[in-house]
């Protein structure tokens, strides 16, 4: 059996460094050498200020850094001494050409395979991590193909994270199952068990799945699938139980006490997101489309149209409340993270709530425990968000260091991420320093052992998949509500 002394893992992101830091912790005589060509990036991890945040992570990474685990902009030496690498690069969706919208960008993936292959001698396993369409081993191995030398062997694996921001490390330590798919040939076989000896480091041998590099490749994207649509079917319960008097956190303990559906990702919310389940499913809307399954497109399709329509629903009954208007109104948005525990804002909803918002025209101020001002800032800029008009974001957004600072004199709450805190807040406190009437829009169902005593308070509540009896009487307009679903806010014009 090959025996791994050596590994290098290309890219320091969210999925390699952390990863990486484990093995390292794990297999004390391996040298395990995480590269970036991103200077900034590297010298986050190799000082006391990780470049993302994860419980648990700073001590893994102190445990080993610069024992056997290190981080370098070197990528040429380390992967020449690697006896096993790792491509842990962003496969982004595609932004323009064929697939675009769609189509997993894998410009990344390509680099990466030629320059191992420029720099490489001797045997190496190659080992594709990042999320990838089916067949991209197959890419891989073509480049490899076609710059072979006789000095070089590769064999390329599959082997995908089944991670989630914000128990990251423990999915490390204690996953459910590691996946390796490979060749079917003796050398192929001889790599899987190369790898799979990394892993027995601590992982049981029944929690290590061998498939063939297809089959693992398509069980990642189907798992990420299977997850989101689980997460928009609840979320399309969520809207039935407010218009009929149902609790849709009633129906989803009723529902998953069901052992053969169980009741994980049956939480309604304002949708998902992450940088992993849109761009999964897009990926699989394309690929199928692409293989001439039409109808298995639009399926799945559905999932992502489910979830963009939770989010525009939830931003319309905040515009609908607040008396159909929200131009100039100030709206505090707390949480920007995609979910609690990770600063990991990528696909958030709450940039769309935000969007929406802002089209019309309201004053957000927006408190997150983790995320940076600079990202929120750069996630509200990007064009499809600001529309083309970065200066709006200038004008009418704020970053608040503090949740009490962000809803003094707010017509309205809005949360956005179920961070624990959120629910520790001094609600008397901020009621007394808001507009009245003060509403607060429970995004993520954190608040409900306690609506009845911000009910008390003053506040109007609203929350998702629940229709709240309110102590003062308000309706809102629905026409206003059923024209808005029908498509985000129009923007509005400027003066």
């Amino acid at each position: 059996m090959v025996q791994i002394k050596r590994i290098c893992c290309i890219g320091a992101g969210y999925v390699g460094g952390p990863t990486c830091s484990v093995i390292a912790q794990m297999c004390p005589e391996i040298t395990v050498t995480v590269v970036d060509v991103n200077e900034d990036r590297i010298k986050a991890w190799n000082s006391d200020s990780l470049p993302i945040f994860e419980p648990g992570l700073q001590e893994v990474v102190e445990s080993c850094r610069g024992v056997n685990l290190f981080f370098s902009t070197d990528v040429d030496d380390a992967i020449k001494e690697a006896d096993l690498v790792f491509i842990s690069v962003n496969t982004p969706t595609k932004t323009f050409g064929i697939g675009k919208g769609r189509a997993a960008d894998l410009k990344y993936i390509e680099a990466c395979a030629r320059r191992i292959a420029d720099v490489s001698n001797g045997c190496k396993i190659v080992v594709e991590k990042s999320t990838v369409p089916v067949r991209a081993a197959e890419s891989i191995r073509r480049i490899f193909n076609a710059n072979t030398r006789s000095s070089l062997n590769f064999q390329v694996l599959s082997n995908p994270e089944f991670l989630a921001e914000g128990t990251a490390i423990s999915d490390l330590k204690n996953p459910d199952r590691v996946l390796i798919g490979g060749d079917e040939t003796p050398e192929g076989q001889r790599a899987i068990e190369a790898l799979r000896s990394i892993y027995e480091h601590w992982v049981p041998k029944t929690k290590i799945i061998t498939t063939n590099t297809w089959s693992s490749e398509l069980s990642k994207l189907a798992a990420n699938a299977f997850l989101a649509q689980r997460i928009s079917s609840i979320n399309s319960i969520s809207a039935l139980c407010e218009v009929t008097g149902a609790d849709v956190e009633e129906v989803a303990h009723a529902i998953g006490t069901d052992k053969r559906i169980g009741s994980n990702f049956l939480k309604a919310s304002v949708g998902f997101g992450g940088s992993c389940f849109q761009k999964d499913v897009l990926n699989l809307v394309y690929l199928c489309e692409a293989l001439n399954l039409p109808e298995v497109a639009r399926y799945w399709q559905q999932v992502i149209e489910i979830n963009d329509y939770q989010r525009r629903r939830f931003s319309s009954r905040i515009i609908g409340c607040l008396f159909n208007t929200v131009t100039d109104k100030k709206i505090a948005l707390l949480g920007f993270a995609f979910k609690k525990n990770t600063g990991d804002t990528r696909e958030s909803s709450s940039i769309y709530i935000s969007k929406y918002l802002m089209d019309e025209g309201a004053r957000l101020h927006v408190y997150d425990p983790k995320v940076k001002k600079e990202q929120i800032i750069q996630d509200l800029s990007h064009p499809t968000i600001s529309e083309d008009d970065p200066d709006r974001v200038s004008g009418l957004v704020t970053i608040s260091t503090d949740p009490y600072e962000a809803c003094e004199n707010a017509h309205a709450i809005v949360i956005c991420t179920e961070w624990d805190m959120f629910k520790e807040l001094d609600y008397e406190r901020i009621c007394k320093a808001m507009l009245k009437p003060a509403f607060i829009f429970d995004g993520r169902r954190i608040l409900d052992s306690l609506y009845d005593k911000l009910q008390n308070m003053g506040f109007q509540v609203e929350t998702i998949g629940k229709r709240i009896s309110q102590k003062i009487p308000f309706t809102v307009n629905n026409d206003i509500a059923k024209v808005d679903l029908q498509a985000p806010p129009t923007k509005k014009s400027k003066s």
